[in-house]
Protein backbone atom coordinates (compact mmCIF):
# COMPACT_ATOMS: atom_id res chain seq x y z
CA UNK A 1 0.00 0.00 0.00
CA UNK A 2 1.28 3.45 -0.37
CA UNK A 3 2.21 6.71 0.33
CA UNK A 4 5.11 4.69 2.12
CA UNK A 5 6.19 5.39 5.73
CA UNK A 6 9.02 5.30 8.55
CA UNK A 7 7.97 3.31 11.31
CA UNK A 8 10.56 3.38 14.55
CA UNK A 9 10.48 3.13 18.12
CA UNK A 10 8.57 6.52 18.54
CA UNK A 11 5.52 4.18 18.09
CA UNK A 12 4.32 1.78 20.39
CA UNK A 13 4.24 -2.00 19.83
CA UNK A 14 7.34 -1.07 17.43
CA UNK A 15 10.54 -3.35 18.71
CA UNK A 16 12.82 -0.83 20.98
CA UNK A 17 15.80 -2.86 19.90
CA UNK A 18 14.98 -2.57 15.99
CA UNK A 19 16.31 -0.19 13.65
CA UNK A 20 14.30 2.13 11.60
CA UNK A 21 12.29 0.76 8.55
CA UNK A 22 9.70 1.63 5.65
CA UNK A 23 6.79 0.38 5.93
CA UNK A 24 7.20 -0.94 2.13
CA UNK A 25 10.08 -3.27 3.56
CA UNK A 26 8.74 -4.79 7.02
CA UNK A 27 7.44 -7.57 5.30
CA UNK A 28 11.75 -8.12 4.54
CA UNK A 29 11.88 -8.05 8.51
CA UNK A 30 10.36 -11.68 9.01
CA UNK A 31 8.38 -10.57 12.10
CA UNK A 32 5.81 -12.55 13.22
CA UNK A 33 2.61 -11.80 15.57
CA UNK A 34 3.14 -15.58 17.51
CA UNK A 35 6.14 -15.68 17.36
CA UNK A 36 6.31 -12.38 19.74
CA UNK A 37 8.87 -10.25 17.92
CA UNK A 38 7.01 -7.29 18.73
CA UNK A 39 5.73 -6.19 21.84
CA UNK A 40 2.02 -6.43 23.61
CA UNK A 41 -0.32 -4.89 22.87
CA UNK A 42 -0.35 -5.14 19.35
CA UNK A 43 -3.27 -3.83 16.79
CA UNK A 44 -3.26 -5.65 13.37
CA UNK A 45 -5.47 -5.61 10.15
CA UNK A 46 -5.99 -9.05 8.88
CA UNK A 47 -4.82 -8.88 4.99
CA UNK A 48 -7.21 -10.93 3.47
CA UNK A 49 -10.23 -9.44 5.56
CA UNK A 50 -9.68 -6.07 4.22
CA UNK A 51 -8.97 -6.88 0.73
CA UNK A 52 -12.37 -8.81 1.03
CA UNK A 53 -13.90 -5.82 2.42
CA UNK A 54 -12.60 -3.17 0.33
CA UNK A 55 -13.85 -5.46 -2.78
CA UNK A 56 -17.20 -6.19 -1.43
CA UNK A 57 -18.65 -2.72 -0.23
CA UNK A 58 -17.03 -1.46 -3.75
CA UNK A 59 -18.65 -4.03 -5.58
CA UNK A 60 -21.94 -3.35 -3.77
CA UNK A 61 -22.31 0.16 -4.51
CA UNK A 62 -21.77 -0.49 -8.14
CA UNK A 63 -24.55 -2.88 -8.00
CA UNK A 64 -26.90 -0.33 -7.54
CA UNK A 65 -25.33 1.72 -9.58
CA UNK A 66 -24.45 4.38 -6.94
CA UNK A 67 -21.69 6.41 -6.19
CA UNK A 68 -18.53 5.70 -2.85
CA UNK A 69 -17.15 8.25 -0.89
CA UNK A 70 -15.96 6.38 2.28
CA UNK A 71 -15.66 7.82 5.58
CA UNK A 72 -12.17 9.14 5.88
CA UNK A 73 -12.91 9.35 9.79
CA UNK A 74 -12.85 5.84 11.04
CA UNK A 75 -9.34 5.57 9.99
CA UNK A 76 -7.28 8.68 9.49
CA UNK A 77 -4.67 6.53 7.37
CA UNK A 78 -3.22 7.70 3.95
CA UNK A 79 -2.49 3.79 3.31
CA UNK A 80 -6.62 3.44 3.20
CA UNK A 81 -7.70 6.15 1.54
CA UNK A 82 -5.12 5.26 -1.07
CA UNK A 83 -6.66 1.45 -1.21
CA UNK A 84 -10.37 2.65 -1.52
CA UNK A 85 -9.38 5.56 -4.27
CA UNK A 86 -7.62 2.63 -6.42
CA UNK A 87 -10.76 0.23 -5.31
CA UNK A 88 -12.77 2.89 -7.74
CA UNK A 89 -13.89 5.31 -4.69
CA UNK A 90 -16.31 8.30 -6.26
CA UNK A 91 -14.08 10.67 -3.39
CA UNK A 92 -13.85 10.67 -0.17
CA UNK A 93 -15.84 11.56 3.51
CA UNK A 94 -14.56 13.58 6.05
CA UNK A 95 -15.76 15.40 8.95
CA UNK A 96 -13.32 18.13 9.32
CA UNK A 97 -10.90 20.24 7.34
CA UNK A 98 -7.86 19.02 9.02
CA UNK A 99 -9.10 15.31 7.97
CA UNK A 100 -9.64 16.47 4.53
CA UNK A 101 -6.20 18.01 3.99
CA UNK A 102 -5.25 14.44 4.97
CA UNK A 103 -7.06 13.20 2.41
CA UNK A 104 -6.26 15.35 -0.32
CA UNK A 105 -2.45 14.79 0.62
CA UNK A 106 -3.49 10.40 0.02
CA UNK A 107 -5.14 11.69 -3.47
CA UNK A 108 -8.59 12.41 -3.26
CA UNK A 109 -9.99 15.18 -5.50
CA UNK A 110 -13.40 14.89 -4.34
CA UNK A 111 -14.97 15.10 -1.22
CA UNK A 112 -18.14 15.60 1.29
CA UNK A 113 -17.23 17.25 4.84
CA UNK A 114 -20.37 15.69 6.22
CA UNK A 115 -20.60 18.11 8.60
CA UNK A 116 -21.43 22.14 9.18
CA UNK A 117 -18.71 24.57 8.43
CA UNK A 118 -18.64 27.85 10.25
CA UNK A 119 -14.96 29.05 11.92
CA UNK A 120 -13.41 31.00 10.01
CA UNK A 121 -10.15 29.75 10.03
CA UNK A 122 -12.03 26.26 9.05
CA UNK A 123 -13.61 28.49 6.01
CA UNK A 124 -9.52 29.59 5.69
CA UNK A 125 -8.14 26.04 5.55
CA UNK A 126 -10.69 25.25 3.04
CA UNK A 127 -10.24 28.21 0.60
CA UNK A 128 -6.38 27.27 0.85
CA UNK A 129 -7.01 23.40 0.09
CA UNK A 130 -9.00 24.97 -3.07
CA UNK A 131 -6.51 27.08 -4.16
CA UNK A 132 -4.13 24.92 -3.91
CA UNK A 133 -6.06 22.33 -5.62
CA UNK A 134 -7.58 23.41 -8.89
CA UNK A 135 -9.18 19.89 -9.68
CA UNK A 136 -10.22 19.51 -6.09
CA UNK A 137 -14.10 19.45 -5.28
CA UNK A 138 -15.52 19.76 -2.05
CA UNK A 139 -19.03 19.96 -0.53
CA UNK A 140 -20.11 20.68 3.21
CA UNK A 141 -22.87 20.84 5.13
CA UNK A 142 -25.72 23.58 5.96
CA UNK A 143 -28.25 23.40 8.00
CA UNK A 144 -29.17 26.90 8.85
CA UNK A 145 -29.71 30.23 7.49
CA UNK A 146 -27.53 31.18 10.34
CA UNK A 147 -24.41 29.07 9.34
CA UNK A 148 -24.90 30.89 5.49
CA UNK A 149 -24.67 33.96 7.41
CA UNK A 150 -21.38 33.10 9.33
CA UNK A 151 -19.78 31.96 5.60
CA UNK A 152 -21.38 35.09 4.05
CA UNK A 153 -19.26 37.24 7.18
CA UNK A 154 -16.12 35.51 6.36
CA UNK A 155 -16.34 36.44 2.78
CA UNK A 156 -16.83 39.98 3.50
CA UNK A 157 -13.62 39.58 6.10
CA UNK A 158 -11.86 38.28 3.22
CA UNK A 159 -12.57 40.19 0.51
CA UNK A 160 -13.27 36.52 -1.02
CA UNK A 161 -15.52 35.81 -4.07
CA UNK A 162 -15.39 32.14 -3.37
CA UNK A 163 -18.49 30.15 -3.48
CA UNK A 164 -18.26 27.33 -1.65
CA UNK A 165 -20.05 23.94 -2.99
CA UNK A 166 -22.82 22.98 0.16
CA UNK A 167 -25.56 20.36 0.64
CA UNK A 168 -28.32 20.92 2.58
CA UNK A 169 -28.62 18.50 5.70
CA UNK A 170 -31.79 17.05 5.92
CA UNK A 171 -32.29 16.15 10.17
CA UNK A 172 -34.28 14.04 12.86
CA UNK A 173 -35.72 15.57 15.24
CA UNK A 174 -34.14 14.91 18.77
CA UNK A 175 -31.34 14.22 17.33
CA UNK A 176 -28.30 15.91 16.29
CA UNK A 177 -27.78 18.38 12.98
CA UNK A 178 -30.32 19.05 10.31
CA UNK A 179 -32.90 21.29 9.40
CA UNK A 180 -35.72 19.74 10.91
CA UNK A 181 -38.78 20.63 8.24
CA UNK A 182 -39.11 21.35 4.78
CA UNK A 183 -40.33 24.50 5.07
CA UNK A 184 -37.69 25.54 6.92
CA UNK A 185 -35.02 23.29 3.99
CA UNK A 186 -36.37 25.09 1.45
CA UNK A 187 -35.93 28.72 3.30
CA UNK A 188 -32.22 27.66 3.74
CA UNK A 189 -31.99 26.70 -0.24
CA UNK A 190 -33.75 30.31 -1.27
CA UNK A 191 -31.12 32.01 0.69
CA UNK A 192 -28.09 29.67 -0.42
CA UNK A 193 -29.62 30.53 -4.35
CA UNK A 194 -29.40 34.26 -3.80
CA UNK A 195 -25.69 34.06 -2.06
CA UNK A 196 -22.65 34.99 -3.02
CA UNK A 197 -20.60 32.82 -1.16
CA UNK A 198 -22.19 29.17 -1.38
CA UNK A 199 -23.93 27.26 -4.29
CA UNK A 200 -26.33 24.31 -3.48
CA UNK A 201 -25.07 20.93 -4.72
CA UNK A 202 -28.03 18.90 -3.33
CA UNK A 203 -29.32 17.19 -0.47
CA UNK A 204 -27.40 15.29 2.24
CA UNK A 205 -28.76 13.23 5.30
CA UNK A 206 -27.71 10.44 8.35
CA UNK A 207 -30.18 7.53 8.99
CA UNK A 208 -27.64 6.21 11.11
CA UNK A 209 -29.31 7.12 14.43
CA UNK A 210 -32.17 5.79 13.51
CA UNK A 211 -31.09 2.15 13.96
CA UNK A 212 -32.43 -0.12 16.66
CA UNK A 213 -30.89 -3.24 15.38
CA UNK A 214 -34.49 -4.19 14.28
CA UNK A 215 -35.81 -4.60 10.75
CA UNK A 216 -39.54 -3.94 12.17
CA UNK A 217 -38.34 -0.55 13.17
CA UNK A 218 -35.29 0.24 11.18
CA UNK A 219 -36.96 -0.44 7.63
CA UNK A 220 -40.49 1.92 8.27
CA UNK A 221 -38.04 4.83 9.74
CA UNK A 222 -35.77 5.30 7.24
CA UNK A 223 -38.07 4.58 4.93
CA UNK A 224 -39.86 8.06 6.45
CA UNK A 225 -36.39 9.32 6.36
CA UNK A 226 -36.05 8.55 2.74
CA UNK A 227 -39.48 9.85 1.84
CA UNK A 228 -39.04 13.31 3.69
CA UNK A 229 -35.34 13.89 2.06
CA UNK A 230 -37.30 13.08 -1.85
CA UNK A 231 -39.68 15.58 -1.21
CA UNK A 232 -37.28 18.39 -0.34
CA UNK A 233 -35.29 17.27 -3.59
CA UNK A 234 -38.39 17.78 -5.53
CA UNK A 235 -39.49 20.92 -4.16
CA UNK A 236 -35.75 22.70 -4.49
CA UNK A 237 -35.91 21.55 -8.15
CA UNK A 238 -38.90 22.54 -8.53
CA UNK A 239 -37.75 26.18 -7.75
CA UNK A 240 -34.38 25.80 -9.43
CA UNK A 241 -32.45 25.54 -6.78
CA UNK A 242 -30.61 23.08 -7.55
CA UNK A 243 -27.44 22.85 -10.18
CA UNK A 244 -28.54 21.56 -13.84
CA UNK A 245 -25.52 18.74 -13.59
CA UNK A 246 -26.85 15.59 -11.64
CA UNK A 247 -27.22 17.07 -8.26
CA UNK A 248 -26.08 15.37 -5.17
CA UNK A 249 -27.86 13.22 -2.91
CA UNK A 250 -26.07 11.64 0.06
CA UNK A 251 -26.41 9.18 3.17
CA UNK A 252 -24.77 6.60 4.82
CA UNK A 253 -23.42 4.49 7.44
CA UNK A 254 -21.92 1.41 8.09
CA UNK A 255 -25.19 0.24 10.02
CA UNK A 256 -27.88 -0.08 7.72
CA UNK A 257 -26.70 1.26 4.27
CA UNK A 258 -29.19 -0.72 2.62
CA UNK A 259 -32.14 1.38 3.35
CA UNK A 260 -30.79 4.71 1.60
CA UNK A 261 -30.16 2.63 -1.71
CA UNK A 262 -33.19 3.66 -3.16
CA UNK A 263 -33.05 7.33 -2.22
CA UNK A 264 -29.69 7.56 -3.69
CA UNK A 265 -31.17 5.73 -7.00
CA UNK A 266 -32.87 8.78 -6.99
CA UNK A 267 -36.36 6.66 -6.43
CA UNK A 268 -39.26 9.16 -7.16
CA UNK A 269 -37.31 12.18 -8.62
CA UNK A 270 -38.07 12.96 -12.37
CA UNK A 271 -34.48 13.50 -13.26
CA UNK A 272 -30.86 12.40 -12.51
CA UNK A 273 -29.07 12.27 -9.65
CA UNK A 274 -25.98 11.39 -7.83
CA UNK A 275 -26.01 8.96 -5.28
CA UNK A 276 -23.29 9.07 -2.43
CA UNK A 277 -22.97 6.28 -0.18
CA UNK A 278 -20.72 7.21 2.85
CA UNK A 279 -19.71 3.97 4.77
CA UNK A 280 -16.63 4.05 6.51
CA UNK A 281 -16.66 1.54 9.37
CA UNK A 282 -16.74 -1.44 6.56
CA UNK A 283 -12.95 -1.17 5.68
CA UNK A 284 -12.00 -3.60 8.79
CA UNK A 285 -15.81 -4.27 10.36
CA UNK A 286 -15.53 -5.50 13.82
CA UNK A 287 -16.81 -8.12 16.00
CA UNK A 288 -19.50 -6.73 17.82
CA UNK A 289 -21.78 -3.48 17.38
CA UNK A 290 -21.47 -3.33 13.01
CA UNK A 291 -21.33 -7.51 13.22
CA UNK A 292 -24.91 -7.77 14.61
CA UNK A 293 -26.20 -5.24 12.82
CA UNK A 294 -25.04 -6.49 9.52
CA UNK A 295 -26.21 -9.77 10.08
CA UNK A 296 -30.06 -7.71 9.35
CA UNK A 297 -28.13 -6.04 6.33
CA UNK A 298 -27.64 -9.94 4.98
CA UNK A 299 -31.21 -11.14 5.76
CA UNK A 300 -32.53 -8.41 4.08
CA UNK A 301 -30.48 -8.58 0.95
CA UNK A 302 -30.31 -12.02 0.85
CA UNK A 303 -26.73 -12.75 1.17
CA UNK A 304 -24.86 -15.09 3.27
CA UNK A 305 -21.51 -13.87 4.15
CA UNK A 306 -20.91 -10.25 3.33
CA UNK A 307 -18.15 -7.94 5.74
CA UNK A 308 -15.44 -10.07 7.52
CA UNK A 309 -13.55 -8.21 11.15
CA UNK A 310 -10.28 -7.65 10.12
CA UNK A 311 -9.11 -5.32 12.98
CA UNK A 312 -8.06 -7.31 16.45
CA UNK A 313 -5.67 -6.12 19.62
CA UNK A 314 -3.47 -8.95 20.60
CA UNK A 315 -2.29 -9.23 24.09
CA UNK A 316 -0.41 -11.29 26.08
CA UNK A 317 -1.38 -12.38 29.98
CA UNK A 318 0.50 -10.91 32.17
CA UNK A 319 -1.19 -12.22 35.64
CA UNK A 320 -3.47 -14.80 37.14
CA UNK A 321 -3.39 -14.14 40.43
CA UNK A 322 -6.79 -16.05 41.41
CA UNK A 323 -8.84 -19.15 39.98
CA UNK A 324 -11.06 -17.14 37.25
CA UNK A 325 -9.43 -14.04 36.16
CA UNK A 326 -6.41 -13.50 34.29
CA UNK A 327 -4.93 -9.65 33.44
CA UNK A 328 -4.00 -9.00 29.85
CA UNK A 329 -1.45 -6.05 29.08
CA UNK A 330 -4.46 -4.29 26.78
CA UNK A 331 -6.40 -1.49 28.30
CA UNK A 332 -8.26 1.97 27.21
CA UNK A 333 -5.20 3.18 26.01
CA UNK A 334 -5.36 0.71 23.25
CA UNK A 335 -8.66 -0.86 22.56
CA UNK A 336 -12.50 0.47 21.57
CA UNK A 337 -14.49 0.43 24.61
CA UNK A 338 -17.11 3.02 23.99
CA UNK A 339 -20.19 0.81 22.50
CA UNK A 340 -18.96 -2.32 24.69
CA UNK A 341 -16.05 -4.48 26.23
CA UNK A 342 -14.05 -5.82 23.54
CA UNK A 343 -14.48 -9.68 22.99
CA UNK A 344 -12.07 -12.53 23.01
CA UNK A 345 -11.52 -14.07 19.80
CA UNK A 346 -8.93 -16.38 19.90
CA UNK A 347 -5.80 -17.07 21.74
CA UNK A 348 -2.35 -18.58 21.58
CA UNK A 349 -0.41 -20.69 24.24
CA UNK A 350 2.73 -19.77 25.15
CA UNK A 351 5.75 -20.96 23.18
CA UNK A 352 2.77 -21.51 19.81
CA UNK A 353 2.55 -19.89 16.41
CA UNK A 354 -1.20 -21.58 16.23
CA UNK A 355 -4.20 -19.29 16.93
CA UNK A 356 -7.20 -21.11 18.22
CA UNK A 357 -10.62 -20.03 18.81
CA UNK A 358 -11.23 -18.79 22.50
CA UNK A 359 -13.25 -20.66 24.62
CA UNK A 360 -16.79 -19.52 24.61
CA UNK A 361 -16.90 -18.57 28.45
CA UNK A 362 -14.08 -16.17 28.11
CA UNK A 363 -15.09 -12.35 28.56
CA UNK A 364 -13.76 -9.23 29.07
CA UNK A 365 -15.57 -7.55 32.54
CA UNK A 366 -13.48 -4.55 32.55
CA UNK A 367 -10.70 -2.05 31.21
CA UNK A 368 -8.13 0.16 33.06
CA UNK A 369 -5.94 2.23 31.39
CA UNK A 370 -3.54 -0.60 30.82
CA UNK A 371 -4.86 -3.65 31.77
CA UNK A 372 -7.95 -5.69 30.73
CA UNK A 373 -9.89 -8.30 32.77
CA UNK A 374 -10.63 -11.51 31.64
CA UNK A 375 -13.08 -13.56 33.35
CA UNK A 376 -12.93 -17.61 32.91
CA UNK A 377 -14.30 -20.73 34.61
CA UNK A 378 -11.62 -22.87 36.01
CA UNK A 379 -13.44 -25.60 35.51
CA UNK A 380 -13.44 -25.18 31.57
CA UNK A 381 -9.35 -24.56 31.37
CA UNK A 382 -7.51 -21.45 32.07
CA UNK A 383 -4.97 -19.09 30.51
CA UNK A 384 -1.72 -18.81 32.08
CA UNK A 385 1.10 -16.49 31.90
CA UNK A 386 2.60 -15.78 28.76
CA UNK A 387 -0.28 -17.04 27.01
CA UNK A 388 -0.98 -14.49 23.94
CA UNK A 389 -4.73 -13.44 23.62
CA UNK A 390 -7.03 -11.55 20.30
CA UNK A 391 -9.08 -9.04 21.89
CA UNK A 392 -12.12 -8.16 18.84
CA UNK A 393 -13.38 -4.54 19.02
CA UNK A 394 -17.15 -3.28 18.85
CA UNK A 395 -17.00 0.24 16.74
CA UNK A 396 -13.23 0.34 14.84
CA UNK A 397 -12.91 4.19 15.23
CA UNK A 398 -11.87 4.44 18.54
CA UNK A 399 -9.29 1.40 18.06
CA UNK A 400 -7.61 2.89 14.96
CA UNK A 401 -7.52 6.69 17.11
CA UNK A 402 -5.22 4.77 19.63
CA UNK A 403 -2.31 3.83 17.28
CA UNK A 404 0.17 5.38 15.18
CA UNK A 405 0.82 2.63 12.79
CA UNK A 406 -0.77 -0.83 13.09
CA UNK A 407 1.12 -3.64 11.30
CA UNK A 408 -0.87 -5.40 8.10
CA UNK A 409 -0.72 -9.37 8.62
CA UNK A 410 -1.28 -12.21 6.52
CA UNK A 411 -3.00 -15.08 7.57
CA UNK A 412 -0.07 -17.13 9.68
CA UNK A 413 0.47 -13.84 11.34
CA UNK A 414 3.80 -12.36 9.36
CA UNK A 415 3.82 -9.33 8.88
CA UNK A 416 3.72 -7.98 5.42
CA UNK A 417 2.98 -4.08 5.34
CA UNK A 418 1.69 -1.57 7.87
CA UNK A 419 -0.65 1.73 7.61
CA UNK A 420 -0.13 4.86 9.83
CA UNK A 421 -2.60 6.90 10.96
CA UNK A 422 -3.09 10.87 11.34
CA UNK A 423 -5.31 11.66 13.90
Amino acid sequence: MQPDFLIDARSKSYPLAAAPTQASALAARGWNVLRDDLPYPLAVIRQSALAHNARWMQDYAARRQIQFAPHGKTTMSPQLFDLQLKGGAWGLTFATIFQLAVGVEAGARRAIIANQVVAPADLDGLDALLSQHADLRVWFLVDSISQLRCIEDWSRARNSVRRFDVLIEVGIPGQRTGVRSQEDALALAQAIHASGSAQLGGIECYEGGLTQCDSAHDIPAVAELVRRVVEIAKACDAQGLLPEEAPILSAGGSAIFDLVVPLLQGAGLSRAFTGVLRSGCYITHDHGNYRRLLKLVEQREGVDASLQAALEVWAMVQSVPEPGLALLTCGRRDISYDLEMPSVQRYAPRGSQAAQPAPAGWTISALNDQHAYLRFDPAQGAPAVGDRIALGISHPCTTFDKWRWIPVVDDAWNLVDAIETRF
